[in-house]
């Protein structure tokens, strides 16, 4: 007698975390898992899925992510079309649901539309386990507004995945999931696949002089990732002399965007290079191949795809020394920790770091040692089948 395979159903619709959905879901698709990648094409980086062997099916609508548009009408124009998309799969599903819906983000909850969370609910009365993988334990820069929403979203679902053990003792503390219903599986890395652009032109494109130090702060620009605190420190680093650099490299809201310029101007910083536009996924690789040291000065985190980056390029790494960080890292094995709020201590980090080069060595030869690459995603891929077969168990 032969048995179907799990039918999966990976959601993302809005491609909010586009990128952790497409490694995962090639590394399924790799351990023989049915999965069918509900997200729209990511606008940003249009081969994301694609040059992945991955071929999305949103519902019905996968037009707004193909086209480059502004903020404000592109963000109304994905919710007109995820709800297009939502009453596709409402009605697909009511024929034929998926065994597990394995969902990655619920954006309109942010925005106290709770009809993803609705259609959820309706999925799993058609007899769909959900899977809910928590990137964040509430949205960002929300506070405590959203936590009862949450609380009710983690109650509802079947089996819930984590990157830490730190966020699994949080949503028992403060959401009340009960432990034996969450499975800590590792954030996979990202970009260890692609080939890198030349050294020299990504120094040219950046406007970073042949021979300095580069310190390289990357990601989606947000207060808790704390590039004022970087920026205070790095105000010390350029006071002891030397010839290092700082690169900031990302996008966000433009107020924020518009705090950084100005803090760089107040403080006089000469060596500090802002690029606040997207990289693309090549140019990306590059800058972190070319970077000598990446920083994470978080004040708070639940997971870092950036530093799944760093920890995949194999880069000498200064960070906060909170709970999920020391999941990974050892202070002064594979990287070093800092306070995360002592912009002198991360200044003498970055100090030390940029001008000791044999540090930097035993530290970047430490994460290359824990071997964050295929092998990864292969044992998360594992892992995740297997917290699929336990929301099935009877």
């Amino acid at each position: 007698m032969t048995h179907r395979r799990t039918r999966v159903f990976m959601m993302d619709l809005w491609a909010t975390v586009p990128y952790y959905t497409a490694y995962l879901s090639k590394a399924l698709l790799a351990e023989g898992v049915d999965v069918t990648v509900g997200s729209i094409s990511y606008y940003l980086d249009f081969d994301c899925f694609s040059s992945r062997g991955i071929k999305v099916d949103p519902g019905i609508m996968d037009v707004v992510g193909k086209f480059p548009l502004p903020r404000l009408p592109r963000r109304s124009l994905k919710l007109l079309e995820a709800l297009v998309n939502l009453f596709a799969l409402t009605a697909r599903f009511m024929v034929s649901p998926p065994d597990v819906i394995h969902v990655q983000y619920l954006p309109m909850l942010k925005w106290h539309l709770p009809l993803d969370f609705w259609f959820l609910k309706f999925c799993r009365k058609r007899g769909s386990k959900i899977v809910l993988t928590v990137h964040d334990l509430l949205p960002h820069d929300t506070g405590d507004t959203l936590k009862n929403t949450f609380i009710e979203l983690y109650s509802m679902v079947d089996r819930i995945i984590c990157h830490s053990d730190c966020v699994r003792a949080r949503l028992e503390a403060e959401f009340y999931v009960p432990d034996d219903k969450v499975s800590v599986i590792q954030h996979g890395p990202f970009f260890y696949d692609l080939f890198e652009a030349g050294y020299e032109q990504t120094l040219r494109n950046f406007e970073i002089e042949p021979g300095a130090a580069l310190v390289l702060w990357q990601g989606i620009i947000f207060p808790y990732k704390g590039i004022d605190l970087l920026l205070r420190a790095w105000q010390k680093v350029e006071a002891n002399g030397g010839n290092e650099y700082l690169v900031i490299a990302g996008t966000g809201a433009p107020e924020l965007v518009k705090q950084i310029h100005k803090q760089v101007k107040q403080l006089e910083l000469r060596r500090v290079k802002l690029h606040s536009r997207f990289i693309s996924a090549r140019e990306l690789v590059a800058l972190y191949r070319a970077a000598d040291i990446v920083v994470y000065p978080y004040r708070a985190i639940t997971t870092s795809g950036a530093m799944a980056t760093g920890l995949a390029l194999n880069k000498a790494i200064v960070a906060s020394d909170l709970p999920v960080f020391r999941e990974l890292l050892t202070n002064r094995e594979n990287a070093l920790l800092i306070d995360p709020e002592n912009s002198v201590e991360l200044a003498g980090a970055l100090t030390e770091l940029a001008r000791d080069e044999v540090l930097r060595e035993r530290l970047a030869s430490n994460v290359r040692a824990m071997n964050f690459g295929d092998q990864s995603w292969f044992s998360i891929a594992q892992l995740t089948r297997q917290v699929y077969n336990r929301s099935l168990l009877p």
